[in-house]
């Protein structure tokens, strides 16, 4: 689809503005996949093997002899792929693999974390964000590093740079980024402020106003370590700019503004003013980095507010876009936007991936991009170009006053969507008579659903793909041969506008403007996701509720920057508030994607004063809990990205007690992705209701092996060798569900 540069500041489209090839040294200073020259680390425990490493980012077209050590040196991998030339677990033995080692954290809370591993080290985090690093042949315990700050955040990991001399992990936890001695797991003081940076300052305003906190790990080239970080989803909240920060003192390298100042490239896509109030367009989920261009990838997700945005009216760069960076400078140098105006938190959720293809005969670097909408995009690496055509397909207009929706939306040609893009009443659940009754006659009061559908005020639409995807923060993987594998989540949500009523006490105007979005106007909830906070009063003490809101639990976050007064007050109207009769209304946002949900910063009323909040922003699920809509409920594909086919595809996920009833295969909510290895297997855990581990054979789709494990396994797995050995390593910790228990426990397998 080409763009002039004026068009694409009106249409957010693709745009490139390369000078030319970019090729650096990047030397050994990378967390990518070419440390080739690190020797005797990692506390002595073993000498690394030189030559281990080979990038698969840049479509290497043959996996190497297997060395003795074999690394998993960066979130993803290596070069993000989630690929591995190891084989010595393969079809033909993987119904072999046993468990090698356990660590158990003894903690609460969930894990999302892909651990790394270097040498003979793994390095994860704990549920309540302490840093680890294990023996990687054994799981024992080396050191642990546990931050001096309140709370906690769930994490996805940690990132490793190395000079070959001195070896650093920087890991997030809630707004800071720690640098550790990869050796010793003690703080580096001369880094930052006293061994961290705070990603609140350097933003907008006040930096103890802002929330921000880096959830997914920052990328590595050179000596940076760039990141973005999670942004509230509702005012207020500041700009999700992305930097780079030096890794040796922490100092600004660079920022980009995805919410464009004056006189910079998309400006004219807000009001003239937004620059200094609009929120998030954050990069959440990652990136990825081309160490040979010296590019760095990074997805962003929708600005606030989620569903309104009469006070952002235009296509707004660069939320919903993906940014080909110079990871040396951070210029922008191509850029495509996925969704215009996004009304439907439609985020781009994970890493893009590195994928080599064969085209016309000749071998061509690609970064594929995947979407909560269901839709995998491609694109020439070095240029942007899409490499299946694009086209802007129309949409109805919003029936909202203030909003202004754009009039079209950018689909790809190619692949077909691997999630269902609509909901009718033919696709509804038969799970049951009673059940399929129900659905039927909640569904004839709601708007129908399908893409790009805008939300409505007092009534609501059914959002599918739902706002857990499609695609979610997992990612995909990638084989050198340029087939992805994606799993996704398959059901539809429930999303609407309601005018608010005004708000009385200090506590009622913080509850509205700071916990309404989760917890309903009524404080209803929508349990299990998300608690209701009517009759609280009566389990936690005064003391409790404090300290939850000052510290957070679970996926909600700390509002640390609440005054004591409103603290207080807030407090007071939740313990003595008087409770509503009669059923409560469905208006509750819940707490099921990875990145935080509720907005902690300043809560001046001023830059609270929406004229809607959100009702709805839950599943549509029937009386027992289960999707609405007919399964499959989750999947998982194989994408041939040379010609844009499907390979195979199969619900992933069960429901045990719905298998004993005789209904298996019907997919599942599934969190954390998949890791594609030479040996011809597709190993994940992700399903969230079943708890299991699988291989899967990446060619047919055919399960060959799987596991129950201690929690749910909604993490990414990594696939390493020690001493010969190959493992595979999954995060178990559980936490999207209150039907499951959480914990944390490190859990390698390996052939007896």
């Amino acid at each position: 689809m080409p763009h002039s540069q004026a068009a694409a500041a009106q249409c957010g489209g693709w745009q490139c503005s390369l000078p030319g090839r970019r090729n650096f040294d990047v030397g050994v200073q990378t967390q990518m996949g070419n440390l080739r020259a690190v020797a005797a680390i990692a506390l002595g425990l073993g000498v690394y093997i030189a030559g281990s490493f080979t990038a698969y980012g840049s479509g290497a077209p043959a996996a190497p002899k297997e060395q003795v050590t074999q690394d998993w040196p960066a979130y993803g991998g290596h070069d993000g792929t989630h690929y591995s030339s190891l084989s010595q677990i393969n079809r033909g033995n993987v119904k072999n693999l046993v468990v090698a080692w356990k660590y158990d954290t003894g903690e609460k809370g969930g894990l999302e974390v892909n651990p790394i591993i270097v040498g003979k080290v793994l390095y994860a985090c704990t549920p309540a964000g302490s840093v680890i690093a294990l023996d990687a042949a054994t799981g024992k315990l080396l050191w642990k590093f546990a931050p001096a700050v309140p709370g906690r955040l769930l994490t996805r990991g940690v990132s490793y740079w190395t000079d070959g001399h001195e070896s650093r992990i920087f890991a997030g936890f809630r707004s800071y980024v720690y640098a550790i001695d990869a050796t010793t797991g003690k703080g580096i003081p001369s880094f930052g402020e006293d061994g961290r940076i705070d990603l609140r300052k350097g933003l907008r305003g006040n930096y103890l106003e802002n929330t921000v906190a880096l959830t997914t790990p920052g990328s590595i080239f050179k000596d940076l370590i760039i990141v973005g970080g999670s942004n509230p989803e509702t005012h207020p909240a500041p700009p999700g700019d992305i930097r780079a920060f030096d890794v040796h003192t922490g100092a600004v390298r660079w920022t980009f503004h995805t919410i464009p100042h004056p006189g910079e490239f998309g400006y004219d896509t807000w009001p003239k003013e937004a620059w200094k109030d609009a929120g998030a367009a954050n990069n959440w989920a990652g990136m990825s980095v081309d160490t040979e261009r010296g590019m760095v990838y990074a997805p962003t997700g929708s600005a606030v507010f989620d569903f309104y945005g009469g006070d952002r009216i235009g296509n707004d760069l660069f939320a919903d876009t993906l940014l080909a960076l110079d990871a040396e400078t951070g210029k922008r140098i191509w850029h495509f936007q996925g969704v215009h105006h996004d009304l439907w938190d439609r985020d781009f959720v994970a890493p893009p991936g590195l994928l080599t293809l064969t085209r016309d005969g000749k071998r061509v670097d690609a970064v594929s991009q995947t979407t909560k909408s269901g839709f995998v995009y491609l694109f020439d690496r070095t240029t942007g170009k899409p490499l299946f055509p694009i086209q802007e397909s129309p949409y109805p207009a919003s029936t909202v006053p203030g909003e202004v929706t754009s009039p079209t939306q950018p689909l790809p040609t190619a692949p077909a969507p691997y999630t269902q893009q609509s909901a009718t009443i033919d696709t509804l659940t038969e799970r049951t008579p009673e059940a399929h009754a129900w659905a039927v006659k909640q569904f004839k009061t709601m708007i129908g659903g399908g893409q790009f559908v805008p939300p409505s005020v007092d009534k609501l639409t059914v959002d599918m793909p739902g706002f857990a995807g499609g695609g979610e923060w997992g990612g995909t993987a990638a084989d050198p041969e340029g087939v992805l594998y994606v799993n996704a989540n398959d059901t539809a949500w429930l999303v609407g506008l309601t005018v608010p009523p005004p708000p009385g006490s200090l506590g009622e105007r913080v509850y509205q403007t700071q916990c309404s979005s989760c917890h309903g106007i009524n404080r209803a909830g929508s349990p299990p996701a998300v608690p209701a906070l009517r009759g609280i009063e009566g389990i936690l003490t005064d003391e409790e509720i404090t300290a939850t809101i000052r510290q957070g639990k679970g996926r909600m976050p700390a509002f640390s920057s609440l005054s004591d007064d409103e603290v207080k007050a807030l407090v007071r109207y939740l313990t003595r508030a008087p409770q509503q009769q009669g059923p409560p209304r469905p208006n509750v946002r819940a707490a099921a994607s990875a990145e935080p949900v509720a907005a902690e910063g300043a809560s001046e009323q001023a830059k609270n004063d929406m004229p809607y909040r959100t009702i709805g922003f839950r599943r549509f699920t029937d009386p027992e809990g289960y999707p609405a809509t007919a399964p499959p409920w989750g999947t998982l594909s194989a994408i041939d990205m040379n010609t844009g086919k499907y390979l195979w595809k199969i619900p992933f996920g069960e429901y045990p007690e719905l298998v004993t009833k005789g209904m298996a295969a019907t997919g599942s909510d599934n969190y954390g992705g998949p890791v594609v290895t030479s040996g011809g297997l597709l190993f994940i855990g992700a399903s969230v209701f079943d708890q299991k581990f699988h291989a899967y054979d990446k060619s047919t789709g055919k399960l060959l092996w799987e596991t129950e494990l201690p929690f749910s396994g909604l993490a990414t797995p990594a696939t390493y060798m020690v001493d010969g050995k190959q493992y595979v390593v999954i995060a178990a910790g559980g936490g999207q569900s209150s039907r499951k228990p959480s914990g944390g426990v490190y859990v390698a397998f390996a052939l007896p």
